[in-house]
């Protein structure tokens, strides 16, 4: 075989690099079409004057949240709320009492729940509203109305938490059902605590906390990291905890592709490419990691407060310090695709292996 043929075996493998097989796109294949006006996604090269316009720009797929509330200084003391049970003993020293029999000196009214009013019945005085008062408010409260029929009378009250009167915590605990509000001092993590503690098999647990048409979000470790994240419950409110199901996907020349869930509340593209397991050595293009993204059409806004095409892809050049530095502040979100091109030099070894190959099977046959 002469020396033009094999030339000409040559410039075709290389000519043809783009048909062999690989796992994921080059860098180009994607950065030029972006260039044209009739492309339906943006490229962006990931700079640090890139940085502060991507920040500025919506958030996409987050978790629907009302925020956080912040922590609190509450009363020590608890209050009654309907629903819950008080037991109420009389005490009087007069002989002819109303309120006590022949040589008794207390009589018990026995357990009473308080009705949705807010009050109880109390014989000889009617109704009494003890609701959103201390116990010991409601005490003196029905010793007043007593007074007048039996000056001498002493109320001792005793109150048992009803179902308003609790938080409920659902799940993600060992011990999920109501917790008892012993005083208006009570926080998020001490419900918590008093319902087993988290369960150990949570991927990095989000705290959910519903309060009437309010539905709170955040992280366990947040409120362990930030005691003004400790905020207080209030009576019916619903503890949720749930493990952390955003993720992002992991393809092309990376160290494993795969659904990659978040392992903290914030995950920049550097994060991520290490959570990928890096970029091969002998088939990845340093200068082309990619974060492919979708943002909603409301999103758009070209220049700084929104992109100009809803598909956009990031550029992450990680042979520049700039590129390494940027790549640390860009924040990844939920839904987020980190793609490792292929490195054009890998597609051209493959080549030269395949028409190796190739030569030394036409050796043998011109042989």
């Amino acid at each position: 075989m002469g020396t033009a043929c094999l030339g000409g075996l040559l410039l075709f493998a290389l000519a043809a690099c783009s048909g062999l097989p690989r796992g994921s796109a080059i860098r180009s294949e994607i950065s030029r079409p972006a260039a044209a006006e009739a492309s339906d996604y943006a490229f962006y090269p990931v700079t640090r004057a890139l940085l502060p316009t991507v920040a500025a720009w919506p958030s996409v797929n987050t978790v629907p949240t009302d925020g956080w509330p912040r922590a609190q200084n509450g009363a020590l003391g608890q209050l009654i709320r309907p629903g819950d049970t008080v037991a109420i003993r009389i005490w009087d020293s007069s002989e002819n009492s109303l309120l006590t029999g022949i040589e008794e000196r207390s009589t018990s009214l026995g357990e009473m729940v308080v009705s949705p009013g807010g009050s109880v019945f109390v014989p000889y005085v009617g109704d009494v509203r003890i609701a959103g008062v201390s116990p010991q408010s409601a005490r003196l409260a029905i010793q007043n109305r007593l007074s007048a029929i039996a000056p001498s009378s002493q109320v001792q009250l005793a109150l048992a938490e009803g179902t308003q009167n609790a938080v409920s915590v659902a799940a993600g605990v060992n011990s999920p059902g109501l917790v008892p509000l012993r005083d208006r001092n009570t926080t998020v993590l001490s419900v918590i605590s008093q319902s087993g503690g988290v369960s150990p098999t949570l991927r990095n647990p989000r705290i959910r906390l519903q309060r009437g048409q309010k539905n709170y979000s955040t992280s366990l470790k947040r409120l362990y990291e930030n005691p003004d994240a400790n905020a207080l419950v209030h009576s019916g409110d619903t503890i949720i905890v749930e493990q952390d199901d955003r993720y992002f996907l992991a393809l092309g020349a990376a160290g494993k592709e795969d659904v990659i869930y978040f392992p903290q509340d914030r995950v920049t593209a550097l994060e991520a490419i290490s959570l990928i397991g890096g970029i091969t050595d002998t088939r990845a293009d340093p200068e082309g990691v990619l974060v492919l993204r979708e943002y909603p059409a409301s999103a758009l806004d070209a220049g700084l407060r929104g992109p100009r095409q809803q598909r956009v892809v990031f550029a992450i050049d990680l042979t520049t310090a700039d590129g390494l530095f940027s790549a640390k502040n860009l924040q990844i979100m939920p839904g987020d695709v980190v793609l490792a091109t292929e490195s054009p030099v890998s597609s051209i070894q493959v080549a030269l292996s395949l028409f190796g190959g190739g030569l030394g099977f036409a050796r043998q046959l011109s042989n």
